[in-house]
């Protein structure tokens, strides 16, 4: 259990495909501009995500190596038409907010680079696990960048006006550059407190040493 937690966690914190990995940032900053349209994307990429990696782990032995990258490319292709289709057909709303990247999907960085780092090297029920991570991790940031936006830019949440007529939005936040400035900021504050985390852990060995030597 502690090691499907840890693939798990893996891709939330240790190897955050957007804080850490720095993977996936054209959708990340394009559609974070209100929690809505974050969260829709987010959960159409971990499906895709998980999906293909299932598929491409269980096919792995048996797609030759000069064939995997189109194989992996149909695979995931496959999955972005079915995700394409659903949201098309029930969530027609935030498909057309969306727009373009429900597309984009199929050449998405995280998507891809799982597929071929990990998936097409490990076993089935692993892949999963670590599609599931990557793409808690993706909805996690994507999350919490397109709140801090819309909050700031729109003073709203879900759409709903948290400070009342009288606030007056910083515009800048829901524009390109302050996407830029926010997931750098989220960025700065992972590896500090990464940074710190080793330093206490290196601190801690080296007092169990003393204490050994002792």
């Amino acid at each position: 259990m502690s090691n499907i937690l840890k693939k798990i966690l893996n891709g939330i914190w240790t190897s955050n495909p957007v804080l850490i990995l720095l993977l996936g940032f054209c959708p990340t900053l394009a559609v974070s501009t209100t929690l809505n349209n974050a969260i829709g994307m987010a959960f159409a990429a971990t499906f895709v995500l998980v999906s293909s990696n299932i598929v491409i782990s269980t096919i792995r032995n048996f797609v030759p190596n000069k064939m995997r990258i189109p194989v992996f490319i149909i695979v995931i292709a496959t999955f972005v038409i079915l995700v394409d289709l659903v949201m098309y057909g029930y969530f027609p709303k935030l498909h057309k907010s969306l727009g373009v990247f429900i597309p984009l999907i199929v050449v998405n960085c995280i998507v891809f680079g799982r597929a071929e780092a990990y998936a097409s090297k490990n076993k089935v029920f692993d892949s999963f696990l670590d599609g599931l991570g990557m793409g808690l991790g993706f909805l996690l940031i994507i999350s919490v960048l397109a709140a801090i936006r819309e909050i700031i830019g729109n003073g709203t949440l879900w759409g709903i006006k948290l400070f009342g007529d009288s606030y007056t939005p910083a515009i800048v936040a829901i524009l390109p550059p302050g996407a830029f400035l926010t997931v750098g900021l989220m960025i700065g504050g992972m590896n500090f407190i990464n940074i710190k985390n080793n330093e206490k852990a290196r601190i801690k060995q080296k007092l169990e040493k003393e204490k050994v030597k002792i």
